[in-house]
């Protein structure tokens, strides 16, 4: 009967075990998956690449890239791209830009999630810098105009799946950032009630 107890502990620290590895997991896969994306423009992530990697000569084919924005609710922002779409040949460096502004009377950060369609084309699509590799910090009532630099990887040119894509729509949703959401529910919180100070009935 003395192995009982023992076994019981060994059950139950293997249990804790398994469920420290649950919470653990929970935590990483967000990270985890987006590296994953953005390594294999799985979902139609775009691909985060050095400027030395442009390639040095250009091809005739040309792919029209389309630009869209969108703004969470929770953000207290209005953001669209200056150009509706451009015209580039392939291997081709782009410079295009995003608008956004502030429409709170504090400052806000937001954080932008991107993707392109069609999916397929994720892989080939290269991203040098883009406002979206860092958290925006807009002031009360700014403007700004968010630059993205990339360019479509001539490997497109020998994957015969992709021959029908003539056009990349490049799609950006700008979310208020988490840290940014709970310093407002902060301040939110240590706002005094009605007639705290003394002043009430």
């Amino acid at each position: 009967m003395a192995g009982v107890p023992n076994r019981n502990v060994r059950t139950g620290l293997m249990l804790f075990t398994i469920v420290l590895g649950m919470i653990a997991l929970a935590f990483a896969s967000v990270p985890l998956y987006r590296l994953f994306c953005e390594a294999t423009g799985f979902g139609g992530t775009p691909q985060r690449v050095e400027a030395s990697a442009v390639p040095a000569a250009l091809s005739d084919r040309v792919i029209t890239v389309r630009f869209n924005a969108d703004v969470n609710s929770g953000l207290p922002w209005s953001f669209q791209p200056e150009r509706r779409s451009i015209e580039i040949k392939v291997g081709e460096q782009t410079l295009a830009f995003y608008r956004a502004t502030n429409h709170a009377d504090r400052p806000v950060t937001g954080m932008a999630t991107f993707n392109v369609t069609p999916d397929k084309a994720g892989a080939y699509f290269d991203k040098i810098e883009c406002f979206c590799f860092a958290e925006q910090t807009l002031k009360p009532g700014q403007t700004v105009e968010m630059p993205v630099t990339f360019y479509v990887d001539p490997a497109i040119l020998t994957d015969r799946g992709l021959d029908d894509v003539d056009t990349i729509t490049l799609s950006y949703t700008f979310f208020r950032a988490a840290d940014d959401a709970a310093r407002n529910e902060a301040e939110v919180s240590v706002v005094p009630p009605a007639g705290a100070n003394g002043t009430g009935g």
